[in-house]
């Protein structure tokens, strides 16, 4: 079986071949732009559960992709040997019913339009990262990663990460359970929506700058009182909103 570098190198010689873009394999394939560059770069291992998708997309087969010699238990030496045994007009129904089997196969390969359904290509899949609050600040431990479908039209284009929101301290804009999808960036502009850890706990809030040059955090539900931070705090920028996917 192929190493998963192996496995990123001939992925990149197909598309490379067909003239493919990036864009258009994850298009293909059915997951964001942005993780597939994470193979691409070699920061995330090459989901082995989606080569059927990978091969489809690349018109190849998964075993190929993967490097792995398919079993058989038809000898195809023994076929040609008996069918070469046989005296024409036998000779002419093996084909025949060969040429049957052929189209048979290729005929239950084909799906109607009627009965595949019609959102399929309108979706794709990622993988929410974090846990932030919208309210008093969240702790996270451990990586969330959790695989999340997406409805393609509501992805943007350019992103690093996503994040779940917990907590309804930044509605109506934003609300408890929705996706937030994020640049990830040290620093953001001020009035800007971002992603903070304060003293461990993280948090989705509006960057706000008062008259006599503090910085504070603000919610946009009145209900929340503003989060002053001060040089004593362990305060750390993950990046900046740029869009917000409502499930």
């Amino acid at each position: 079986m192929r190493s998963n570098d192996e496995i990123i190198s001939l992925i990149q010689e197909n598309i490379d071949e067909k003239g493919l873009s990036m864009s258009e394999l994850a298009r293909r394939v059915g997951i964001a732009k942005s993780t597939m560059s994470r193979y691409f770069n070699k920061t995330r291992e090459f989901p082995l559960n989606r080569a059927d998708d990978f091969a489809r997309a690349l018109n190849i087969t998964p075993e190929y992709l993967l490097g792995i010699q398919k079993e058989s238990n038809v000898d195809q030496a023994e076929i040609i040997s008996i069918y070469n045994k046989l005296e024409q007009p036998r000779q002419e129904k093996v084909l025949s019913y060969a040429k049957d089997q052929l189209e048979e196969q290729e005929n239950s390969n084909i799906i109607s339009i009627f009965n595949k359904p019609q959102d399929d290509e309108d979706y794709i899949t990622d993988y929410v990262e974090g846990l932030v609050a919208a309210g008093h600040g969240t702790f996270q431990e451990d990586n969330l990663h959790m695989e999340v479908r997406l409805r393609a039209n509501d992805v943007p284009n350019e992103y690093d990460t996503i994040a779940k929101v917990a907590g309804d301290s930044m509605e109506p804009l934003i609300e408890d359970n929705d996706l937030l999808f994020i640049r990830v960036a040290s620093q953001i502009d001020i009035n800007s929506i971002g992603i903070f850890q304060v003293n461990g706990k993280n948090f989705v809030k509006k960057l706000k700058r008062d008259y006599d040059g503090s910085w504070y955090l603000q919610s946009l539900n009145n209900s929340y009182e503003e989060i002053h931070l001060t040089e004593n705090d362990d305060i750390r920028t993950i990046g900046e909103v740029v869009e917000i996917y409502k499930n």
